[in-house]
């Protein structure tokens, strides 16, 4: 199974996520692939995503939190879907001597997320 965390925005606009897993089905509305390598020693002060998309973790590890504070670490093989694109958005910080390479997978807002919650 391949791990996955949902970035998403409730109706206050708070960021809150999701750990879960990608399903098997297939993906289809896809607009844009892109990559994109940040140096291992960053980190990214309070955002919105730009638009929803997975975010394909090649290599390097980041803590991620929300705002209202709440943490987690995506590792290489995790996939981020990132859907927080209003409200208060997220920060990101580099943990550990890898850089974060990384593929961008942009699809259409009428697109099924395949993602499955953990029921932990």
């Amino acid at each position: 199974m391949i791990t996955a965390y949902k970035l998403y925005a409730d109706e206050e606009g708070h960021s809150h996520f999701q750990k879960g897993t990608i399903t098997q089905k297939m993906m289809t509305g896809v607009e844009e692939l892109h990559f994109k390598e940040t140096p291992a020693d960053f980190d990214y002060d309070w955002h919105t995503a730009p638009t929803t998309q997975y975010v394909l973790t090649l290599t390097g590890t980041l803590e991620f939190t929300t705002s209202l504070g709440k943490t987690f670490i995506l590792k290489p093989g995790d996939v981020l879907i990132a859907m927080d694109t209003v409200g208060n958005g997220h920060k990101w910080r580099m943990v550990g001597d890898q850089p974060w390479k990384r593929a961008y997978v942009v699809f259409t807002k009428d697109t099924q997320v395949n993602f499955e919650p953990d029921t932990e």
